[in-house]
């Protein structure tokens, strides 16, 4: 079985998740989902991120010790998760002794190679990003990101010789155009290594909360460098175990587009300086934003999206993000646009037609589906097209991690099934007494109804599992391919069916 490794970031801790933060590991366990349904054995990695100025900060001013409050920090993030039915493997946070282990060995394999060096640093560090900032990087003196202007710092710390690597960089670009996507995410990286690669600052002498420097304790491992290195903790990279032999190279990093220069330019050098095998992909996401604001928690600017599960259920948010935001750019978060999808595309469309139909087949035909072989007509093939156009078109995009547009073709399938039911008529149907014909008709919407079951399961995974439930379980829904759920005809003949229930309850 061909393994499937997938990675989101990890969180700083210093505030609980935020929608925009949610979006990115909704997206991540869409496609873990996905790959695990077409036969992968898949490992989805998250975690949090503890070693922050920003969480020290905040742990002082709620008067606890760092580490006791990250964990109560890390609870609220997996309570997060779960009620967002985020379906990870492990959860990493850079307190555990593996991960520390791990960036010991990958540090000291990097100093022993002679690619970190001691030096002074004077320069600006936005606390926000927690990250130093070339003049360059600025926008009216301020952090491009935050807004803000950046401190001013003087250190004497550890080095990494990043500029070693800028042809290196370029030539593993060169030759894995895929290594970055989407393809805009690439150009940019490209534009920023040929701008000039500069040596960056790993240690910070100035702070006592991060792992120490194995070969000098009066220093931490500066954020990034700890953190980035939790993608090979977290697969037991300083044991060099089974698990890190089966799942590393990592087939794809799912980041923000902010944070791609972390990822694209100085995770590959790392890992090139310490004589690890690169990922294969990084996926740079675009931003949720709030009306016209970029959600952050430092700028305020945000959504809590346990507000929204507690309401309207949990697939709901990932079915509107998802679907409203495509996964290679920026989308847009609203109420109104929320519940309009919420309305028009769950209640409506999804929920009305396998309610309507369930209880159709229990009305005219006792819950039973018949197997009709009477001669289709146009508007049943042109069903049936639709049905497996929609599967083969859902495919396509998901291996290409279009996951909008994926959505979008389950629902020209639902759309089409909604118009078939005004087209037939099955209740004149019934009272022409044509029961031939009302047995095709609502067979061929029973098996529209079991097809999209299977196509909308990674994003919606409990409505999927509901509706697969009214349908009376027609087989083994959790182990089967898309490809194969999808094949028409599927529904024997004699099949007995559950009882409706409303998916997505209307609201007032």
């Amino acid at each position: 079985m061909t393994k499937f490794y997938i990675t989101t970031a990890i969180d700083y801790v210093n505030s609980v998740p935020h929608l925009g933060t949610a979006y990115e590991k909704i997206g991540a366990d869409v496609i873990a989902r996905y790959k695990r349904r077409q036969g992968f054995h898949t490992f989805f990695l998250m975690g949090v991120d503890e070693h922050s100025l920003n969480v020290e900060k905040q742990a002082r001013s709620n008067n606890l010790p760092p580490k006791e409050y990250c964990d109560q920090m890390v609870v609220k993030f997996k309570d997060t998760w779960h009620a967002l039915n985020i379906s990870f493997d492990d959860f990493i946070r850079t307190t555990d002794e593996r991960h520390k282990s791990a960036v010991k060995k990958l540090m000291l394999a990097i100093y022993n190679n002679g690619d970190i060096y001691k030096g002074k640093y004077e320069g600006w560090y936005c606390t926000s990003c927690e990250a130093f900032l070339q003049e360059k990087d600025l926008t009216d003196k301020k952090c491009p990101v935050h807004g803000k202007e950046p401190q001013w710092i003087k250190e004497e710390n550890y080095f990494f010789r990043l500029s070693k690597y800028q042809q290196p960089l370029l030539d593993y670009l060169e030759k894995n155009p895929d290594f970055i996507k989407p393809e805009m995410r690439f150009n940019e990286i490209i534009n920023v290594i040929k701008g000039g690669l500069e040596d960056i600052s790993v240690t910070r002498s100035s702070m006592g909360w991060g792992i120490p420097v194995p070969f000098d304790e009066k220093q931490v491992v500066y954020v990034w460098f700890d953190a980035l290195i939790n993608y090979i903790s977290g697969v037991g990279y300083s044991q060099e175990s089974d698990k890190f032999k089966k799942y590393w190279p990592c087939d794809m990093h799912v980041i923000g587009k902010d944070i791609t220069r972390f990822h694209c330019v100085i995770w590959p050098a790392m890992l090139m300086a310490g004589g690890v095998e690169l990922p294969k992909k990084v996926w740079g996401h675009g931003f949720v934003y709030l009306g016209a604001a970029k959600m952050s928690k430092s700028l305020g600017t945000a959504v809590d999206p346990l507000e929204i599960v507690q309401k309207y259920g949990a697939d709901a948010i990932r079915y509107f993000l998802m679907r409203e935001v495509s996964f290679d750019r920026d989308g847009e978060f609203t109420w109104e646009k929320f519940n309009a999808r919420y309305q028009a595309d769950l209640s409506n469309d999804l929920g009305n037609l396998v309610q309507r139909v369930l209880s159709m087949l229990h009305r005219y035909s006792s819950g039973i589906v018949h197997k009709n072989t009477s001669e289709l007509t146009d508007l049943d093939k042109d069903l049936i097209h639709t049905a497996e156009k929609a599967a083969v078109d859902y495919v396509n995009f998901m291996e290409q991690n279009q996951l909008s547009q994926a959505l979008s073709s389950v629902w020209n399938l639902i759309s089409r099934a909604n118009r078939y039911v005004e087209e037939t008529a099955p209740w004149g149907l019934n009272k022409e007494k044509n029961t031939a014909r009302l047995e095709l008709v609502l067979y061929n919407l029973a098996e529209s109804i079991r097809i999209i079951s299977p196509l909308v399961a990674p994003f919606m995974p409990r409505t999927a599992e509901l509706i697969w439930e009214q349908l009376g379980r027609p087989g083994d829904f959790a182990r089967s391919k898309i490809e194969e759920l999808a094949a028409w005809g599927q529904l024997p003949d004699g099949f007995k069916i559950g009882e409706p229930k409303a998916l997505f309850p209307r609201m007032g």
